[in-house]
């Protein structure tokens, strides 16, 4: 039998720093931090020599650690061009915002009253003004927002319905993008769902024939990325208000994309709004601000002022609160909407425009 030969010892971490390839990465990056990404690289290399691999040298492993701080140390997210043909992709941030949210980040980036308020020089509410520029647009007694729509969901649950049973159509238990399905987003805030009718068709008479002494609401959700067409039968957000409120119950309803414009006027399909929601009696509308509303990654809960109040003083409310920033931004975009410039200043709806402009003049 032959004499196994001993593995060879990966370089030292000061051979690798000393490497002419990491020359730039010493002068730029703090010594501690390269230190350590340079030690796992050599770990790598020890645990894949054990394993039978061949041995890598000073150059070799210099080059893996200059690729890592390549891609690991890149500020992020990167800056891409949308050629996709979609406006709103998840995966590339969804809505651009406008100028007037842009230079609303710069500006609030220093100190701001984001929890002062001027006048007396005590503690502010953060969402109050924001609450009132929503109040204005969308008829709600009452408003706040969190740092998503999901989160607001489960925020809007959790202080409602904890405990309690909420019914929801088969046709309406669904996913939405990312894994967000309605059967456990109920089950974490501990409520439990009751599903009523069939997958294509569900009655009034249904969510009804569900009530019983611990039902605490009626969930509406609003199939945002796919349709059931066919035959269908589903009751309105006024008619599951109406059946809500003679039960005593609150009806929620998930909007999701958060359209404050109509979208037919654009040439689409009309898309509900959380303005017609509520003005069908819904007693909370949950719907985003970084989708059709066009502002950044956020959640916002509108309605009458009994349930916004709970939901504000849930303990869950300031875990998903809005930092200062998203607020800025958000506030900025509510803007647009209030001057009635927001076909022209956020981005989303001035391509819209532009699109549909482009094929009048092509029909």
């Amino acid at each position: 039998m032959g004499v196994e030969r001993p593995l060879r010892a990966p370089p030292s971490v000061d051979a690798i720093l000393r490497s002419p390839v990491l020359e730039d990465a010493v002068k730029t990056y703090a010594h501690q931090p390269l230190v350590r990404l340079i030690r796992e690289t050599v770990d790598s290399a020890r645990r894949q020599t054990s394993s039978g691999g061949k041995s890598t040298g000073v150059d070799e492993l210099a080059l893996e650690v200059l690729r890592r701080i390549t891609t690991e140390w890149t500020p992020a997210p990167r800056y891409v061009l949308n050629a996709t043909g979609v406006l709103l992709h998840t995966n590339l941030g969804r809505a651009r915002l406008s100028e007037e949210a842009i230079q609303a980040l710069q500006r609030t980036s220093s100190y701001s009253d984001v929890e002062l308020d001027l006048e007396t020089g005590a503690r502010g509410r953060r969402n109050s003004n924001l609450e009132a520029v929503l109040r204005a647009l969308t008829g709600a007694e009452a408003a706040t927002a969190v740092t998503n729509n999901a989160a607001a969901v489960l925020l809007c649950l959790t202080a409602l319905a904890r405990g309690k049973e909420v019914i929801v159509s088969r046709g309406q238990a669904v996913e939405i993008g990312g894994g967000f399905r309605i059967p456990a987003i109920l089950a974490q805030s501990g409520s439990r769902l009751v599903e009523v009718g069939t997958t294509n068709r569900t009655r009034v008479d249904d969510y009804d024939s569900a009530i019983t002494a611990r039902s605490a609401a009626i969930l509406h959700v609003h199939r945002s990325n796919f349709q059931i067409v066919g035959f269908t039968d589903e009751p309105s957000i006024s008619e599951l208000a109406a059946l809500a409120h003679e039960r005593d119950l609150l009806l929620i309803a998930d909007n999701g994309s958060g359209a404050l414009l109509d979208t037919a006027r654009f040439g689409l399909r009309h898309e509900p709004t959380p303005i017609e929601a509520i003005a069908d009696g819904a007693d909370v509308v949950a719907f985003s601000g970084d989708k059709m509303l066009g502002g950044p990654q956020s959640g916002i809960l509108a309605g009458t002022e009994a349930p916004i109040r709970r939901i504000e003083r849930h303990p869950l409310a300031r875990a998903m609160r809005l930092d200062k920033l998203i607020l800025a931004a958000l506030s900025a975009t509510l803007q647009s909407y209030l001057r009635g410039s927001a076909s022209t200043e956020i981005p989303f709806w001035r391509m819209v425009a532009q699109s549909n402009e482009y094929l009048r003049q092509r029909a």
